[in-house]
């Protein structure tokens, strides 16, 4: 992992703490905000991982980023000249716009490249070097299958409920077929692996807003 990355997953992790626990950094309740920051790393780290392990699988490395937002109009011309870290600002904004009672999680976006050994082993040396947009989604895919499955497990377990309910979350915003997010990868790659997923996640989600 390049150092960009870690500090830009370190961002991420720090920004979910402080947006899932407003209400207590305003209150300074040390403790359950270092609850937070360790749900906080097990729910972004989590879908990192299954993101690497099945990118390693196909022979290809997966990177992270904050998202980013430069492009405002379909024609090439039109963008920004430097990129605004939308995965940072728009969360913080909603947070702090509605008093903490509306969260987002949308704070990284990933980029797919093929190793050079995937060519060797799949096609020959140096050749068809790209991902599929297929291939791509499954990668997406298995860091939204991980984050559900922290939720799943969360959710037998009185201690962790609120673990549950941040995974659930989690997973429903960066399923969002929005600019680079994981959900548009997964949607553009396979309709039926969105679909599935979404189905999922919102009765996740949905089941997270309800449990007391």
């Amino acid at each position: 992992m390049k150092e960009q990355e870690l500090l830009q997953i370190i961002i991420a992790i720090l920004a979910m703490t402080i947006i899932s626990g407003f209400n207590e950094l305003i209150s300074f309740d040390i403790s359950s905000l270092g609850l937070l920051l360790l749900f906080s790393f097990i729910i972004i780290c989590g879908n990192i991982l299954g993101k690497k392990i099945i990118a390693l699988q196909l022979d290809s490395n997966v990177q992270h980023e904050l998202w980013q937002w430069k492009r405002f109009g379909f024609r090439p011309a039109w963008h920004l000249k430097k990129s605004i870290p939308m995965g940072i600002i728009l969360p913080i904004f909603f947070t702090i716009f509605t008093l903490g009672y509306f969260k987002i999680f949308t704070f990284l976006t990933y980029e797919t490249r093929a190793l050079k050994r995937r060519a060797a082993r799949r096609f020959g040396h140096m050749s068809f070097t790209e991902m599929t947009d297929f291939h791509n989604s499954l990668i997406g895919a298995a860091g939204i299958i991980a984050v559900l499955l922290i939720s799943f497990i969360g959710y037998w377990f009185a201690d962790l409920s609120t673990l549950s309910k941040l995974a659930a979350y989690y997973a429903f915003f960066n399923l969002l077929p929005i600019s680079k997010l994981d959900g548009t990868q997964i949607f553009f790659g396979s309709r039926v692996i969105y679909a599935t997923l979404a189905a999922i996640t919102l009765i996740f989600a949905t089941y997270s807003i309800l449990l007391v």
